[in-house]
């Protein structure tokens, strides 16, 4: 029997840092960086409003935190686990056991839609499968 997940940490394959965030912006633009996490929860210039009601919702009906963090602001456990596999979806379950749930294939498979995003974590979810 799986044990429930409650919280997801998403890590973009971005720094948090004014240069990090500049070249990030200027490199997605000209098509030489790209990070599929954050084409689900950004648009040009800041965070989607509907990103922003799916993860409520994922928390609302699920019982599910998502909490997202770039390269250099994610907490340790979690950086150990990605193992410098950006962008990814890592998830603890109630044990606090740390796992990869989703890894960039499976993140762009969701076509930057939060919708998808959500719906696709939710079916995961729902099968108890966070391998």
């Amino acid at each position: 029997m799986s044990k429930r997940i409650t919280t997801l940490f998403g890590v973009y394959e971005a720094d948090a840092t004014l240069w990090g965030e500049m070249s990030y912006w200027l490199g997605a633009r000209l098509g030489v960086r790209h990070c599929s996490l954050c084409d689900i929860t950004h648009s040009l210039f800041k965070q989607k409003a509907i990103w922003n009601e799916q993860k409520e919702k994922l928390m609302k009906d699920h019982g599910v935190d998502f909490q997202a963090f770039h390269r250099n602001d994610q907490p340790e456990k979690v950086r150990l686990v990605i193992n410098e596999q950006y962008p990814a979806v890592v998830a603890q379950d109630e044990t606090g056991q740390l796992s990869i749930f989703m890894n960039d294939q499976e993140i762009s498979q969701c076509e930057k839609s939060p919708e998808k995003f959500v719906n696709h974590i939710i079916n995961r979810l729902a099968k108890g499968n966070n391998n």
